[in-house]
């Protein structure tokens, strides 16, 4: 696990490269989507934190111009909109719906909305060395393609072009999220642990590397405060501000956290 170059940030314990013994799991193919989370929804009337608060965060590209001033917004990041509404089956807000996003990953989903998903499932949440082992697909590149975001000049992943947060070009084809078998699987046939969402992981943030060999974060009840662990960037990731899409960078929201670039994908302990 890990890096020992300097592309990251200090505060993120990326490094030293750490030799992690990771058990047998198994792992979705693709983090859970819309149709999957509907599913669960209707066989259990399950409410998620942010239908439950009645707001969410929302990336401001989303929200019609003429409401931007309405919504408060995250201190230092005003292109975080808190909207009314928003939620998993509102995406942008009450008037926006999922019925073109069924394919596209579920967000707007708290660490307890997942690991509800999770228990219905019969299956938990990743720990970050099983993301990062998956993610890695047997690779010690950058990325799990090679060490280019844009290898051999094409787009392998779903992030942000232009000059973040104004302007996104949409080089590759999306301005959020994309279907979650767009572009080419890993390794180990896993698509798209890089980019189009954030994916939550069930150990803390802050966790140092070496620490995974000796615990397993088990989590017996969804926590209802801290910071928790989320890898693989979202399609709002760019040099210039986030470099966390490489596959060793680390990052972490509080666990009640809702937005628009915020989902995940299931594991099964195989012991």
């Amino acid at each position: 696990m890990g890096t020992d170059d300097d592309h990251g940030f200090s505060e993120d314990y990326e490094g030293p490269s750490t030799e992690v013994n990771v058990k047998p799991f198994e792992i979705g193919v693709t983090t859970v989507t819309n149709t999957d989370f509907a599913k669960f929804v209707k066989a259990t009337d399950y409410k998620t934190t942010a239908e439950k608060y009645g707001t969410s965060f929302v990336f401001h590209i989303f929200v019609d111009d003429s409401k931007r001033d309405e919504y408060e917004h995250v201190a230092g990041a005003p292109w975080w909109l808190l909207v009314p509404g928003a939620n998993w089956r509102h995406p942008f807000g009450p008037n926006s719906s999922i019925t073109d996003l069924m394919d596209h990953p579920v967000v707007h989903v708290s660490l307890a909305d997942a690991l509800a998903f999770c228990d219905w499932a019969h299956m938990t949440l990743p720990t970050e060395a099983q993301w990062e082992y998956a993610a890695r697909g047997g690779v010690t590149t950058e990325y799990p393609w090679g060490n280019s975001l844009t290898e051999n000049n094409e787009f392998h992943a779903n992030t942000w072009q232009g000059e973040f947060p104004w302007k996104n070009s949409q080089g590759d084809g999306y301005i959020g999220t994309a279907p979650v078998k767009t572009y080419a699987p890993n390794n180990y046939d896993l698509y798209q642990m890089i980019g189009n969402v954030w994916e939550w992981c069930r150990n803390p943030r802050y966790v140092l590397l070496d620490d995974f060999n000796t615990n397993d974060y088990e989590l017996i009840k969804a926590p209802e405060k801290g910071e928790y662990a989320i890898r693989g960037g979202s399609f709002l990731c760019h040099c210039s501000y986030c470099n966390r899409y490489r596959l060793p960078a680390r990052n972490g929201v509080d666990c009640l956290s809702t937005s628009s670039h915020l989902g995940f994908r299931c594991v099964k302990q195989n012991v």
